[in-house]
């Protein structure tokens, strides 16, 4: 019922959209007389505003179509170079890298948006490196014939996107993929296996979610387990490819991250409203590019996303050394090969300050040089990858960890 609740109402606001960007345009069009009189502008930014905010939303496309290296514009290639059911492996390249360029396996979270939220991370990496990202799929667009995906699954796809990519392969991790990222780690140095990454960057990570809990973390803790089986996972309805399949929806996802901020996200709907009928297009635009992405969601298989809430949230099963993959235990200790590097935001809101560093002091059997926390002034959440801080200031600092330990590490793997 939740869902088909849901896209009802989403084929009303659909409805309505249109209907509003219809009158968008009639209210300045010449014939107009409110057009003439001068309220036109008005009335058709509030159209606008209200369009946009209705409009349904697909999968966006990443788009990156040039970057600016060495002071010169090369062309980027996106390709798909391994199909699994539940994602793809992608990969972007720019002309003129040399071929020893790093190869850098960005995993992107599975939390409700694309991996595309991640955009402004692949093309700052891509300058310098061979970036293949995680392009994980919407539940709802996965066959039931697929199969289950949970958390053993995601630390399994992980580890044949690397084996996929071969050793010598660095791995960065953003926000929620940092605790299964240093899970296939750790089973990967365990096992001595040949493609495990000289270098594991986790940014923004709920490692240990005892340290410093944000609203995230309280909201996770609230309720027992039974209540989110209960309440927010969904039935997928049968216009869907997924039909059948029970799934935490991408909408329930977004109005959580929403009413978390809500005078933030409405003030910079009223920002919007100002610039249109001021006619300054380009920052309307601005913030229209921002919620174009920030609305496009996708859903989890209900069974990794409790799997999330139980282990990550609520047991801290990472962290006391009680989570396992495929029954046997994963054992942080046995990291010695790969150099990990902590960054954290200073105004990070989701994930708490010392909950990604505490991955250092968890991997006991890391040599200290082999870890490195960076505190990045300033910066919240989706700034510790995306934006001006992050290209200038954070992206350098991860550039010269796998520099400093790409060919030390090739030497233990070979």
């Amino acid at each position: 019922m939740l869902y088909n609740a849901y896209e009802l109402q989403r084929s009303w606001l659909a409805g309505a959209g249109a209907w509003a960007s219809l009158g968008a345009e009639l209210a300045v069009h010449p014939l107009n007389p409110m057009a003439a009189l001068g309220f036109g502008p008005t009335i058709a930014s509030a159209f606008d505003v209200f369009a946009h905010a209705a409009a349904p939303r697909g999968k966006p496309a990443f788009g990156i179509e040039t970057v600016v290296a060495g002071g010169d514009e090369h062309a980027v290639t996106e390709a798909i170079v391994r199909h699994r059911p539940f994602g793809n492996l992608l990969r972007f390249t720019r002309e003129g890298l040399p071929e020893d360029a790093p190869r850098l396996l960005i995993v992107a979270p599975m939390s409700g948006h694309f991996a595309t939220l991640l955009r402004g991370t692949v093309a700052r990496m891509v300058e310098n490196a061979v970036v293949y990202i995680t392009d994980w799929a919407d539940a709802k667009q996965v066959p039931t014939e697929a199969g289950r995906f949970d958390l053993d699954d995601y630390i399994d796809y992980v580890i044949d996107f690397l084996e996929f990519i071969g050793p010598g392969a660095h791995v960065m991790a953003v926000c929620q993929p940092s605790v299964p990222a240093l899970a296939a780690t750790a089973l990967m140095n365990a096992a001595e296996h040949p493609c495990r990454p000289p270098t594991l960057t986790m940014m923004g990570g709920p490692i240990d979610t005892r340290e410093a809990p944000t609203s995230v973390n309280d909201v996770a803790v609230r309720n027992p387990l039974s209540w989110f089986r209960n309440n927010v996972i969904a039935t997928v309805p049968l216009m869907y490819p997924g039909a059948g399949r029970r799934v935490y929806p991408g909408f329930l996802q977004l109005a959580g991250f929403m009413s978390m901020n809500l005078q933030t996200h409405l003030m910079s709907h009223w920002q919007m409203y100002k610039h249109l009928v001021a006619g300054d297009g380009e920052s309307a635009d601005a913030t229209k590019a921002f919620y174009e992405e920030y609305r496009s969601v996708a859903d989890m298989t209900a069974e990794f996303y409790l799997q999330t809430i139980e282990h990550v949230f609520q047991r801290h099963s990472l962290p006391r050394g009680e989570l396992t993959h495929r029954g046997a235990p994963i054992d942080l200790g046995a990291i010695r090969d790969t150099a990990l590097l902590a960054i954290e935001g200073e105004r990070d809101d989701i994930s708490g300050l010392g909950q990604t560093r505490a991955a250092l002091k968890l991997a006991t059997g890391l040599a200290e040089r082999r870890k490195r926390y960076y505190l990045a002034e300033t910066v919240g959440h989706y700034g510790i990858f995306n934006g001006s801080k992050w290209r200038n200031t954070i992206a350098p600092v991860v550039e010269d960890w796998m520099k400093q330990h790409d060919r030390a590490a090739l030497k233990v793997v070979a």
